[in-house]
């Protein structure tokens, strides 16, 4: 067994760990992706960080311990993180209207649309704005007055239909609105640094592209809406676009779910309190996403019990994370102590996509037993 001291018992089975770092290095021999990164923590310490293959297929630039992969939506929980800070500071509160904050956004009838409401997919306007291409992401005022003017498909806080890019760009303009810092700001000063991930953005500065993994598609039809094309590149990275273009190593992010896990803190610092990771972690909402066409849970910011994950042998509520568009997962589970960062550049379809995040997230949770 291999033991590391913390306030609870860390083990993990060593032939547990070799079985997940096969797997992990299998999974890139068989060409499943060319490169991708794994990180565990449990009980709050390390107990893995592993990379392999290549971050660009066509130059053979290996993937290495400087490399960064695009998270897509796997950054949804950092950008939510951040809210977690203004509430817990007074700012905000979860059933505020978002108009409260930002009085256009009221146009078109989202005046009823509450923080809750975005947090957990209800807000009613799931679609990305067809007249705001990726080249004007970047004019953050094109960006705020398209959130103003989008018209509700649904009504607030009645269906749940995943908002793929606008669940993003509302939460960053109310970090602006209430705290003054700009999104990308806010994340590096009270989440980044606390925790000492200096390998994770949004808003990439461009002296870190050199580190950043290209996207690979895998498969025939696998991008149907075109994401792995415009979160390739460098323009879209410089943006703030905290729904999904995030960029971290897979260190990084199963970091930040080793502080929720340890319930707000992690090597002395504390970024939220117990209770506010508790509301977080909360069921708001399970039902079939009208976005996705399946059957969904959602808390603050959160997916619960998602298969990508693997099985909890406690209760499912217990693990909490999310994926990202065919590329990655990052996941938590208070029973287990687990917490996990698995980022791959190969862009697969639903089907096989998830089967690799879920192999390899069942073998971490099997490496605990």
């Amino acid at each position: 067994m291999v033991t590391l001291t913390s306030p609870e018992t860390v083990s993990m089975s060593a032939a547990g760990l070799e079985e997940v770092t096969r797997l992990f290095h299998q999974q890139i021999s068989d060409g499943v992706h060319p490169g991708a990164g794994l990180a565990v923590y449990r009980y709050g310490k390390p107990v893995l960080d592993i990379h392999g293959g290549v971050a660009d297929a066509k130059t053979g630039r290996p993937v290495d311990t400087e490399t960064m992969f695009v998270l897509f939506s796997s950054t949804k929980p950092l950008a939510a993180a951040c809210l977690y800070i203004l509430k817990e500071r007074g700012r905000l509160e979860w059933d505020d209207p978002v108009a409260k904050h930002w009085p256009e956004f009221a146009e078109n009838g989202k005046d009823a649309v509450t923080v809750r409401h975005i947090l957990s997919h209800r807000g009613g306007f799931p679609d990305t704005p067809a007249d705001l291409p990726w080249t004007d992401w970047a004019d953050w005022s094109k960006v705020t007055r398209a959130m103003e003017r989008t018209v509700p498909k649904y009504a607030a806080g009645e269906v749940l239909a995943y908002h793929p890019i606008n669940y993003g760009w509302v939460i960053a303009e109310l970090v602006r609105r209430i705290d003054g810092r700009t999104f990308d700001r806010f994340l590096a000063e009270e989440l980044a640094a606390p925790l000492k991930m200096d390998s994770a953005f949004v808003n990439l500065p461009p002296v870190h592209d050199r580190r950043v993994s290209r996207i690979h598609v895998m498969e025939e039809g696998a991008d149907t809406n075109g994401y792995a094309v415009v979160f390739d590149k460098p323009e879209v990275h410089h943006t703030i676009t905290p729904g999904a273009n995030g960029i971290a190593s897979a260190g990084n992010l199963a970091r930040f779910y080793a502080m929720l896990e340890r319930h707000g803190s992690l090597d002395g610092a504390q970024v939220v309190k117990p209770e506010t990771v508790d509301e977080a972690v909360t069921l708001q909402v399970e039902a079939v996403d009208q976005s996705l066409g399946a059957f969904a849970r959602r808390s603050l910011g959160l997916a619960l019990g998602d298969n990508r994950m693997g099985e909890s042998s406690g209760d499912p509520l217990h693990t909490f994370g999310h994926g990202g568009a065919g590329t990655s997962i990052g996941w938590a589970d208070f029973d287990s102590g687990l917490a996990v960062g698995y980022i791959t550049n190969g862009f697969r379809g639903g089907e096989t996509n998830v089967a690799r995040l879920a192999a390899v997230s069942q073998a971490v949770r099997d490496a605990c037993r």
